[in-house]
């Protein structure tokens, strides 16, 4: 904010600014308004507060297309990531150049305006080849978000902030760069190495960390993520928690701790080279690079990968000139029982008596309350995760019936709410079809877009109720795939989520329509009706499938339920 070559001094240019910020405020009430979602004020936090520096506000197409082609701003400058301010149609349309929108929150608290240079349709499938190396969205989830999470528009622009994000979360680790780099300079270090993590860290990551420091004799600046991760990754409450315990086990004066609020794209070899660069904002001169960096299946526990290993290295690597940061490899390390303790992966000898534990089998420990051995994570560490994993008998989980109008989703649902009820363990909540539709959905039809709405609201709501301990039992005909899959990902946030697929055949619920709603539909007085005029796409990723043709409602439910008792969600 000061400038040094200014006449003023420090005072009377925070008074020029206040001034400013209010002749903004007061300007705004003019201009039209963009309420962002959580992932584009993560974008404007980090271009307001300098960590995407050199950007000063959203790219214009020419920038755009640049990044895509040549990895660089049209100045040359290099940038990985194209940071643009996705809108819908109407709203593009509604724009034209030199045009000031007024950027707010989620709660309508204005933070920046956006003065427009540029509004175009992009080329997503060009824009997914070159950040994500595919378009195919079934190999890449940050494809699927492009596809299905962004806007068709974007919009470029210069920015004037007014303020920052207001986050009511560990205020005291929300370190903007300038804040840093005052930091730093204040604790003597000369030498600082980034390390930008989204996953839980245990007795290996310090060792690593650690290594990598030594290599350089530098500092470390951890910094996790807050903002946007991938959907299999813990909540940052628990995750800062956690690093809050590890950071107590490094040696003094090594270590400091800030947040950041990012969107991750989980691009690669480019989101690699980006987090250098934001890295570099801060006042980093080294940034830890692993293996599979920036890979959207590195922390899954599935064991695949998308990028070749080692791209993301060579990535930061050959830009370090340009970037003004080093890449430091991160080093795997893993536990030698006979040497009693951790050694880098590529030391291992013939011999050597290595142990591992794989982040799926850590969740499957503390999912059943099994013993988590000191050589692997600290106690403090796993008393935190405790917490967030208790055993499953006391987890959250939805299960979720779908299947043809008489098929016999609604009465087993019930069936089971009661079973639930008997057992006293967990609150249980039915969010039963037809209830739904005329309490929550009551002015939806059943055209494609509303029947898929209609899920997204009842997932919602499951969703809630399994993060907070519950169950919730769910009965739609849910008949598309794609509600389905959404529900599942949604809701498989927070707790387990099991698909219950009633298979009943159309000519059973025929026979069992008491409504005469089927008969109706076959004489054309209904339309668009599952199973006669509107397609039911039948799942293929369900965990139990029940035919209730010669069963009873009271025989479906056991078999829920012994699934469950299997699975170790009730005793």
């Amino acid at each position: 904010m000061y400038d040094m070559k200014s006449n003023h001094s420090y005072s009377e240019n925070l008074l020029v600014h206040f001034r400013r910020i209010v002749e903004l405020k007061n300007a705004s009430l003019e201009y039209p308004s963009i309420d962002l979602n959580k992932r584009q004020l993560c974008d404007l936090e980090l271009l307001l507060n300098s960590a995407f520096f050199p950007l000063t506000g959203y790219l214009n197409r020419h920038d755009y297309e640049s990044v895509l082609e040549n990895l660089c701003l049209g100045d040359g400058t290099v940038w990985p990531i194209p940071i643009c301010l996705d809108v819908s149609e109407k709203t593009a349309q509604s724009f034209g150049t030199g045009m000031r929108i007024a950027l707010r929150d989620e709660e309508g608290f204005m933070l920046a305006v956006l003065t427009v240079e540029d509004v175009w349709k992009p080329d997503k499938r060009s824009e997914a080849l070159s950040v994500f190396g595919t378009e195919d969205p079934e190999r890449h989830p940050g494809v699927r978000f492009l596809y299905d999470g962004i806007e068709k528009w974007y919009v470029g622009g210069s920015l004037e902030g007014i303020q920052l994000p207001i986050h009511y979360d560990f205020k005291e680790m929300r370190f903007t760069p300038p804040e840093t780099h005052l930091q730093f300079i204040q604790k003597g270090w000369r030498k600082v190495i980034g390390f930008q993590t989204e996953k839980n860290l245990h007795c290996a990551h310090k060792e690593m960390t650690l290594r990598a420091a030594r290599e350089v004799g530098a500092n470390i600046f951890m910094q996790p993520v807050v903002g946007l991760t991938n959907p299999w990754d813990i909540d940052h409450y628990t995750r800062v928690r956690c690093y809050q315990e590890i950071v107590k086990e490094y040696p003094p004066n090594i270590i400091m701790l800030g947040l950041i609020p990012m969107a991750m794209r989980m691009a690669g070899p480019r989101e690699a080279l980006w987090q250098a660069i934001i890295r570099k904002n801060y006042g980093c001169s080294h940034f830890m690079v692993a293996d599979d960096h920036g890979d959207p299946f590195a922390n899954s526990g599935s064991g695949q990968r998308f990028y070749p290993l080692h791209a993301a290295q060579e990535m930061v690597k050959k830009h370090e000139g340009e970037t003004g940061i080093k890449m430091v490899r991160l080093k795997k390390m893993v536990y030698v029982e006979d040497k009693a303790q951790y050694i880098p992966e590529d030391e291992i000898e013939q011999g050597m008596k290595v142990k591992r534990i794989s982040s799926s089998e850590m969740r499957r420990r503390l999912e059943n309350d099994l013993d988590i051995p000191a050589w692997f994570s600290y106690p403090e560490v796993v008393r935190e995760l405790r917490w967030a994993y208790p055993p499953r008998s006391r987890q959250g989980f939805t299960i979720f019936f779908t299947g043809l109008s008489g098929a016999g989703k609604s009465t087993i649902a019930k069936v089971l709410m009661v079973k639930f009820m008997e057992m006293r363990d967990r609150p249980v909540t039915l969010l039963d079809g037809d209830i739904v539709r005329k309490s929550l959905s009551s002015e939806l039809g059943f055209s494609r877009e509303h029947r898929n709405l209609n899920i997204t609201r009842i997932a919602f709501v499951a969703s809630e109720i399994t993060k907070n301990g519950g169950i919730a039992i769910c009965a739609p005909i849910a008949p598309y795939e794609e509600s389905r899959k959404q529900a599942r990902e949604l809701i498989s946030q927070y707790g387990v989520f099991i698909e219950v697929y009633v298979s009943t055949p159309l000519e059973v619920c025929e026979q069992r329509d008491r409504k005469g709603i089927y008969a109706k539909a076959k004489a054309g007085k209904i339309k668009g009706f599952t199973g006669i005029d509107d397609p039911y796409v039948s799942p293929t990723n369900q965990e139990i499938t029940i035919d209730t043709t010669e069963m009873s409602p009271e025989e479906a439910a056991q078999g829920v339920l012994l699934y469950l008792v299997e699975q170790g969600y009730v005793k």
